[in-house]
C-alpha cells in the first residue's frame, strides 16, 4: 500500500507521528510505504516546518513543498492551489492519503482525486470543531462518553463519514469527582475562571490524546491488511466487500492505552 502524507509540519507532534508511522512500517507492522510527504510550507518559512522537512529527508522519503502563503489572496485561491499541488504530485502512486496536521481545508476536486483520511477528536456523530471546542461541548452537554475517529475527508470540515473509531467513557471513578466540582456552574464561568486548566477538561483531553496515535497506527494497519477499504465511489467496505459505517477499534485501542493512562 502506498501512502501520501500531507502535513504543515507546524509542531513536534507532526514529527512524532511521522516517526511512529515510519517505525511501524520498518517493523512490518504496517504493510505500506510512504510514497511522498507534501508540506504546504517551503524551507525557511518556519523553524518547526524546517525541522519536519529535515526529518522527512532523513527518512529518504520524497518531499514535495508548495507554500500556501503565496496563494492566500483574492477569490478562488484554494482551487488554484489544489490544482498546483495535484500537478506536483501527479507522478506518485498512492492508495491512501493521510492528513497529519495539515492546516488547510481540502477542496472538492482534491477530495475526489485522492482517498484522504483525517483525525477528528470525537466519536462518530459527535461534536465538530477543534479538540478544545469538542471538549467544551462535551462538558456543556454532560456527555457520558466520547472518542476519536479517522474520517474520510470532504470539503465540509469534519463532516466526512467515519472510517475507523474508538470510544471511551468520561464517567466513572476517574471522572466523577471532577464532574461534581462543576455541577451547577455555568459553562461561561468555568471558561472565564479556569479555562483549559479545569481539571475535567484536562482529564478528557488526556484520555483522548492517549488514543490518537494508536488509532492512526491501527487504522493504517487495518488498511494495509485489507480489513477495511475505500471503494471507487468513496464507500467504506470490510474485507468481504460489505458496506460498513466505520470500523470499530474500541477494544484494541483501549487495551493499548490502559497502562499509559493508569
Amino acid at each position: 500500500m502506498y501512502l501520501g502524507w500531507f502535513s504543515t509540519g507546524r509542531d513536534k507532534a507532526a514529527r512524532d507521528l511521522l516517526t511512529v508511522v515510519q517505525r511501524g512500517i520498518a517493523l512490518g507492522e504496517i504493510r505500506a510505504e510512504i510514497a511522498f510527504v507534501f508540506c504546504n510550507r517551503e524551507p525557511g518559512e518556519s523553524k518547526e516546518s524546517d525541522l519536519f522537512q529535515e526529518l522527512v529527508k532523513n527518512y529518504a522519503i520524497p518531499l514535495v513543498c508548495l507554500s500556501s502563503r503565496r496563494f492566500k489572496a483574492g477569490e478562488g485561491w484554494r482551487l488554484e492551489y489544489d490544482h498546483r499541488v495535484m500537478a506536483k504530485l501527479e507522478g506518485f502512486k498512492t492508495d491512501l492519503c493521510v492528513l497529519a496536521g495539515y492546516m488547510l481545508i481540502v477542496g472538492e476536486e482534491m477530495c475526489q482525486h485522492y482517498n484522504m483520511i483525517n483525525l477528528h477528536p470525537a466519536a462518530p456523530g459527535g461534536s465538530k470543531g477543534t479538540w478544545q471546542e469538542v471538549i467544551w461541548q462535551l462538558i456543556d452537554s454532560g456527555a457520558k462518553e466520547t472518542g476519536v475517529m479517522m474520517h474520510l475527508v470532504t470539503p465540509e470540515l469534519d463532516m466526512g463519514p467515519p472510517v475507523t473509531y474508538c470510544t471511551f467513557p468520561i464517567r466513572g471513578k476517574a471522572f466523577d469527582k471532577y464532574w461534581q466540582e462543576i455541577e451547577g456552574r455555568p459553562l461561561a464561568e468555568i471558561k472565564k475562571t479556569q479555562g483549559e486548566n479545569n481539571r475535567l477538561f484536562k482529564l478528557i483531553r488526556k484520555h483522548g490524546l492517549a488514543r490518537e496515535f494508536p488509532l492512526i497506527i491501527a487504522t493504517l494497519k487495518a488498511f494495509s491488511q485489507g480489513k477495511v477499504k475505500i471503494t471507487a465511489d468513496k464507500k467504506l467496505v470490510d474485507a468481504e466487500g460489505k458496506l460498513i459505517k466505520g470500523y470499530n477499534l474500541t477494544d484494541e485501542i483501549n487495551k493499548q492505552v490502559a497502562r499509559a493512562i493508569l
